[in-house]
Parts: structure tokens; C-alpha cells; sequence
């Protein structure tokens, strides 16, 4: 019996053994499956992280190289018809170059006409530098005035009509006017 005794005791301390090795694998373990958990979830926040950069610096990209209208649309008609639209532009605060080269074939910038009865696609436009140096490109301190030859849309009086500038890089400059009930030689459609 006592052999017995001593096997089962025996028996039983080689068993409290074995379940502490056991607990152990399974805390290391359970260690080794929460580091892999916590680099993934660092992994996918550094990724969107880093798109979310990506986004924000694409947004950026997209607004710095805008262009601003300074001061009014002239029209410039024959008492009934509206010729040609002038108007000033320039570089948007912190904005990227933009090229207002009308006789560029690729990264040139295009206006649209719009009203009631027409919607041109890049309709003919001129430029006349008021201020800048000697190349086609819009940069920081320059002014350009554009000219659009809007002769064959028959813009009469008393009538809406939209110019849609569209430089190659940056957003889009609406610019939407009535022309008066009377049409002299010039007017400022402000």
C-alpha cells in the first residue's frame, strides 16, 4: 500500500508539473497572439494614417493652383450683341503656376460657355499680360486679362450666361453674369 501511496504522490506532483508548463505555453501564447493583434491594429492605423496624408496633401495640390477673378467682367458689344467678355485674373494666394497658354495643345487651361440656349466647350479665349514676365505661366504677383470671343452665342440683353475656367491643375472658377436690359458700347457686369 504504501508503494501505492508513494506512486499516486509521485504521480501527482509530476502532474502539478506538467499543468504548470501547460499554463505557461498558453500564457505565452495568448503574450505572442495579443503582439501580433496589437501590430496589425498599429500597422492599419499608421496605413490610414498615412492615407489620410495622402488626401489631405492631394487637396492641397488641388487648390494651390486656382485661379481668382480681380476686379469686374467687361462686355464689350455693338448695342445689340455681346462681343467679347474681358475679365482679370490671377494666382490664388500660396497657388502653384498655372499655364494660360491658349495655343497649348496638353495642360492648358479651357473655358466653357453656358446659357439659356448654348453650352460651348473651350470657346476661343485671348490673354494680354497686365503684369508678368515673359512666359505663359500664371505665378505668384502676376495679373493676366482674358478676353473670350462670345460673338457667335448671340448674348443679347437682359440675359445669364456662366464662364467656366478650368486651369489644368486646381478647381474650378465659375463665373456667372446677367447683362443688363440696355446694352451700351462697355459695360461692367461687375
Amino acid at each position: 500500500m504504501r508503494k501505492l501511496l508513494r506512486f499516486v504522490k509521485r504521480a501527482t506532483r509530476e502532474e502539478e508539473g506538467i499543468t504548470g508548463l501547460e499554463t505557461a505555453i498558453i500564457l505565452i501564447a495568448f503574450v505572442v497572439v495579443a503582439t501580433v493583434f496589437a501590430f496589425v491594429v498599429l500597422s492599419t492605423g499608421l496605413f490610414s494614417s498615412e492615407r489620410g496624408k495622402e488626401a489631405v496633401y492631394s487637396g492641397l495640390q488641388k487648390t494651390r493652383g486656382s485661379l481668382e477673378l480681380r476686379g469686374s467682367v467687361i462686355a464689350n458689344t455693338d448695342g445689340t450683341i455681346v462681343s467679347d467678355l474681358v475679365f482679370d485674373v490671377a494666382n490664388a494666394a500660396g497657388g502653384e503656376p498655372v499655364n494660360l497658354d491658349p495655343a497649348a495643345t496638353s495642360n492648358k487651361m479651357v473655358i466653357d460657355y453656358r446659357d439659356s440656349a448654348a453650352n460651348v466647350a473651350n470657346i476661343t479665349w485671348t490673354i494680354n499680360w497686365l503684369v508678368g514676365d515673359a512666359d505663359d505661366l500664371m505665378e505668384a504677383g502676376e495679373l493676366a486679362e482674358i478676353t473670350v470671343d462670345v460673338t457667335a452665342q448671340t448674348l443679347g440683353a437682359n440675359q445669364a450666361f456662366t464662364l467656366e475656367v478650368k486651369p489644368p491643375l486646381g478647381g474650378t472658377m465659375a463665373i456667372a453674369r446677367t447683362t443688363p436690359a440696355g446694352l451700351d458700347t462697355v459695360v461692367d457686369l461687375h
